[in-house]
């Protein structure tokens, strides 16, 4: 009995992961097929991926996903990381309330999210554009930084610093020493989940964006919306690439929230 339902176990994760993963191999396989209405058997070819480097647009679009991304990446982990010790360390009136409040950017829906910032940010005079889509994304990835920074607090011995302190160590030393060093796996996890939050996002970027001047996931709903062509495949197989990438850095150094 316990082979059988070994045996249905396995083949139901077979199948769950076929069900996630078969769409984008055939998508990377048709970004490779020479023909551009998906004539089979796939004739290999990269002359989607030489049309892409001679798409103005698209590269464009690909540098404000990179950059945005990167500045996202650099004010998510310095203002999450510092609220993640500050929560750690300090018991104030409404702590409780507040750690409360990091989970609903994540549980919301984005469309939501992003129509309310779209409101909120017209309220206060400030025009859809670049700077605007930085302030959602920073918005939305310092949850995510807080958690995994708090959860590798968690396993801190507050001894370590004072074992520090008492041996003369001044507060920044012991910061940077002591604190710091023991953080840096949590913290670069925590970048990593950042950037590759942002450079994927979408919503927040279709609402916020400026006409003209889009990220890559908006663009390429663009070029989706006026007719579809192999290039988006090759695009698309980069992003996809990209991003399991940083994904998988993460896992290797954080594991659900249980950073090793």
């Amino acid at each position: 009995m316990t082979a059988v339902l070994n045996a249905i176990g396995r083949g139901w994760l077979i199948l769950t992961l076929a069900f996630l993963y078969l769409p984008i191999l055939v998508m990377a396989a048709m970004s490779f097929n020479a023909s551009p209405f998906y004539r089979l058997p796939v004739e290999f070819s990269t002359r989607w991926y030489a049309a892409l480097m001679g798409n103005a647009a698209l590269k464009q679009a690909a540098w404000n996903s990179v950059w945005i991304a990167l500045v996202t990446t650099a004010i998510a982990t310095a203002l999450g990381t510092a609220a993640a010790i500050g929560l750690h360390r300090h018991r104030f009136p409404g702590r409780a309330l507040l750690q409360a409040a990091l989970y609903p950017p994540i549980a919301i829906p984005w469309l939501i999210t992003g129509t309310a910032m779209l409101v909120f940010f017209y309220f206060l005079g400030i025009p859809r554009g670049s700077p605007a889509v930085v302030v959602g994304h920073v918005a939305l990835a310092i949850p995510y930084v807080v958690i995994v920074v708090g959860a590798r607090l968690k396993g801190f011995d507050p001894a370590l610093e004072e074992a520090a302190r008492s041996l003369g160590a001044r507060p920044w030393q012991v910061a940077a020493w002591v604190t710091l060093p023991y953080l840096a796996p949590a913290v670069i996890a925590a970048a990593l989940f950042a950037f590759a939050v942002s450079f994927d996002q979408f919503v927040i970027s279709y609402f916020l964006a400026a006409p003209g001047d889009t990220t890559l996931p908006v663009e390429i709903y663009a070029a989706i919306r006026k007719g579809f062509t192999p290039e988006v495949n090759a695009v698309s197989t980069i992003v996809i690439g990209l991003s399991m990438a940083l994904m998988l850095l993460v896992a290797r150094l954080a594991r659900f929230g249980e950073v090793r």
